[in-house]
């Protein structure tokens, strides 16, 4: 193998892990709950390069090395670009969408997450909701996940639980 394919593979590792990143970022991440798009990207590529190194007589192990150190690679220079870099985080990560507030299902909100009326009722009754004016917010987190705040009038919700949310739709 020359150095021109170890190049090539390497892009070409880039090249679906992107693809497999924009098709979560512009999907939702609800398919995949608690998995970042990183990860859920990064996941499906070992496991491809691992089912080729298996199953395929062409793919040495020593490219299935290559393209899996390229995978990890690529994934922790994602998760460090988007920790230190702003742009990054905005360009590769979801915000977290309050779906629910003061009570009041955000319908707009809940399609625009992909999330169905009956998965928010599920979750309320999840966390132990008897009645909507229970709930200050109901959060459709980043990684897919939804939490739930509830109203407590002796104790307003800290400002820095909600940093990074997406207020807008809020009256």
């Amino acid at each position: 193998m020359t150095l021109q394919d170890y190049i090539n593979l390497v892009l070409s590792v880039l090249g679906v892990f992107s693809i497999i990143i924009i098709i979560t970022r512009v999907f939702g991440l609800r398919t995949f709950a608690k998995m970042s798009s990183f990860d859920f990207a990064s996941t499906i590529a070992v496991g491809s390069v691992l089912a080729s190194i298996i199953l395929n007589s062409n793919y040495s192990l020593g490219k299935g090395a290559v393209a899996l150190i390229a995978i990890i690679g690529f994934q922790t220079l994602f998760s460090y670009l988007v920790r230190k870099i702003d742009f990054f985080k905005r360009l590769f990560t979801n915000k977290p969408q309050i779906i629910m507030w003061n009570g009041k299902i955000l319908h707009k909100k809940l399609k625009a997450c992909n999330v169905g009326k009956d998965d928010l009722i599920a979750k309320l009754r999840e966390a132990n909701v008897h009645d909507f004016n229970e709930v200050k917010a109901v959060i459709f987190e980043s990684t897919g996940d939804i939490s739930v705040i509830h109203n407590n009038e002796q104790k307003p919700v800290d400002a820095e639980v909600l940093v990074d949310v997406s207020k807008e739709g809020l009256h």
